[in-house]
């Protein structure tokens, strides 16, 4: 008869396995994320500040000169002798009005700056060391584009569709001082944001939220918004104001392109 022995097994010694520790490591990453989140909001919030004292100090200084700018802005209309006002407070609302867009214009490379430094953290040591560097001269690049955009509506788009819209059916046009300043202004404005896009798309790319080879397969459907921009910002609708705008936007998307191939170049 086998009378091996069969070792007993302790009592709590199964092969049941432990439980394991508590794993809190999601609740550890939603606490780190709110704290992230909270010192990008604090950061935001200080960035802002500094971007609303600057354009109160431009445009409370711009006031200084303003009535010399509404001047030079009515010289294609004819100048003011042409233009009319016809409510009490139109003269002070075009007064505000063109004192923030040179307050804006004053204040740009601040603002420009601001926005850069916001976004820096995104960049590796590398990339932040050359925004350093370089920081200088991509704020005065896109101050530059801005004006550009900004000169080309006022040298090239105004004294092509005024004519075109004041003669149009022949009948005679008298312009009203505020409408003719918001249409203006607002011209400027809107071209100078266009002619930032290489800028944008470039730091847009380098946070890998566009490429340069999307950009470049759907050029055709960014001709079609640039043709419904150009629609909404050309106060015209006859086809050689759009052709005037469309072009440099069409020619600024594809360097735009070329600024994101920059962007996407293999960081070390």
């Amino acid at each position: 008869m086998n009378n091996t022995s069969r070792r007993p097994v302790p009592t709590g010694t199964s092969q049941a396995r432990k439980p394991a520790p508590p794993n809190d490591m999601s609740t550890l990453t939603l606490r780190e994320l709110w704290e992230g989140i909270q010192e990008h909001i604090t950061e935001l919030r200080k960035r802002l500040m500094v971007i609303v004292i600057s354009l109160l100090v431009t445009t409370f200084g711009s006031f200084y000169f303003a009535q010399i700018l509404i001047d030079w802005l009515a010289i294609p209309a004819g100048g003011t002798d042409k233009l009319i006002a016809l409510e009490v407070t139109e003269t002070v609302g075009v007064f505000m009005r063109v004192s923030l867009l040179s307050g804006l214009i004053l204040a740009l490379p601040i603002v420009v700056y601001e926005i850069l430094a916001f976004l820096l953290p995104a960049l590796n040591e590398d990339e932040r060391r050359i925004f350093n560097r370089n920081a200088p001269a991509v704020t005065i690049i896109a101050s530059l584009l801005f004006l550009g955009g900004a000169a080309f509506a006022y040298f090239v788009m105004l004294p092509v569709s005024i004519p075109f819209l004041t003669s149009f059916l022949n009948i005679t046009t008298t312009l009203r001082l505020g409408s003719y300043l918001n249409f203006v202004t607002g011209m400027m404005f809107w071209l100078g944001i266009g002619f930032e896009t290489p800028i944008i798309i470039y730091f847009l790319a380098r946070l890998n939220l566009v490429s340069a080879s999307a950009l470049l397969k759907g050029w055709r459907v960014a001709v079609v918004v640039i043709a419904i921009a150009a629609a909404m910002i050309t106060p015209t609708v006859d086809p050689v104001n759009m052709a005037l705008l469309m072009a440099p936007l069409i020619a600024l998307y594809f360097i735009s392109v070329l600024f994101a191939r920059i962007a996407q170049r293999p960081r070390s």
